[in-house]
């Protein structure tokens, strides 16, 4: 059984998708050529902690298509462990962006039926290793069935012995918000670390102020509410105590996988500071504004290239991060 406070690694929970886009350099008048990402919102993260040096296990459904290969593919050159993750005859999660004059998209999913969200309680089981000091899953995942509310169950018996995160990274278009809703405050009575952004809180708590979004979710159960606010820095909440970050200074490319380089940034610097493998009793607001400031030069760094891309953990600008970021808590 993992110890609070012991360096054990991070297991994420959920899908890899197939971004796919058209490759107008390759197209034309006799065909359509196209490009395919691998993505998703877990598998980024699961990429972005290993790149940052955490022992990281993805656990996921791959299928034995071409695109389950490429997702293995970028899992593996991160240095992401694989060996708790299932090969499947189902197919890939798709995601196919149709880009408009100024280069917004606009995605269709093909997602019914797909490899990831087919997880046996059998499978889930063998993914269990008492040396992992903390489950970070949600997305997709956790909200589709028949494997979401098999993963639900499996994270109150992983609860005993390690950290629960969850990022639920609402997906309107192929799950509608009402669903996340119903969903909420039992996830946040087996998380410890809830992760969102502020698109996913208007989503969730349409109307209600962050604070008081937080407080809410503090007493369904979750210790720790951290929201992102994009290119103004991030919220985090300690059983109430407030404190904010700012974001560092950047040239935006894009903001693809931000949010998850985000997420990968705060767990691994809490794992760094021994504060994961049990239910955050030693964590201080201290150590979550350090947490924050880090993860949030990480989800920066992510921005100034294209894609998710997050760095590696010896990019000379990932380096000892200013304190100039960190603001005092509010109150």
């Amino acid at each position: 059984m993992a110890r609070p406070g012991s360096p054990g690694s991070v297991d994420v929970l959920g899908e890899c998708v197939a971004d796919i886009f058209e490759d107008r350099d390759r197209s034309d008048s006799g065909g359509l050529a196209l490009r395919a990402l691998a993505g998703g919102g877990p598998a980024n993260t699961a990429v972005a902690l290993a790149r940052l040096g955490t022992p990281t296990r993805f656990l996921g459904r791959f299928s034995d298509d071409a695109f389950g290969t490429l997702f293995r593919a970028r899992l593996s050159a991160s240095g992401v462990d694989l060996t708790g993750s299932v090969t499947t005859s189902k197919p890939s999660t798709l995601a196919v962006a149709d880009l408009d004059a100024t280069g917004q998209a606009a995605y269709t999913f093909y997602a019914d039926g797909a490899a990831d969200w087919q997880w046996t309680d059998a499978e889930l089981a063998a993914t269990r290793n008492d040396d992992t000091v903390c489950l970070h899953t949600g997305s997709l995942a956790l909200v589709r069935q028949p494997g979401g509310s098999r993963i639900e169950e499996h994270l109150a018996q992983v609860r005993e012995h390690a950290t629960v995160s969850i990022d639920p990274n609402v997906r309107p278009l192929l799950v509608p918000p009402s669903a996340y809703r119903e969903r909420l405050r039992h996830w946040c009575a087996v998380a410890d670390v809830l992760r969102l952004s502020e698109d996913d809180c208007a989503l969730l708590a349409p109307g209600v102020g962050l604070e008081e979004a937080c407080d809410t979710w503090h007493t369904a159960g979750a210790r720790l509410v951290v929201i992102t606010l994009g290119g103004r820095g991030a919220l985090a909440s300690l059983d109430g105590e407030r404190v904010t970050v700012q974001a560092p200074p950047v040239t935006v490319v894009d903001t693809v996988g931000a949010g998850d380089s985000f997420t990968a940034g705060l767990l691994h610097r809490l794992a760094a500071l021994g504060r994961l493998g049990g239910r955050l009793d030693r964590i201080a607001v201290e150590d979550v504004a350090d947490a924050c400031s880090f993860a949030a030069r990480v989800a920066a760094l992510t921005c100034s290239v294209p894609g998710a891309n997050p760095p590696w953990a010896d990019e000379p600008a990932l380096g000892t991060y200013a304190e100039r970021f960190v603001r005092r808590p509010l109150g």
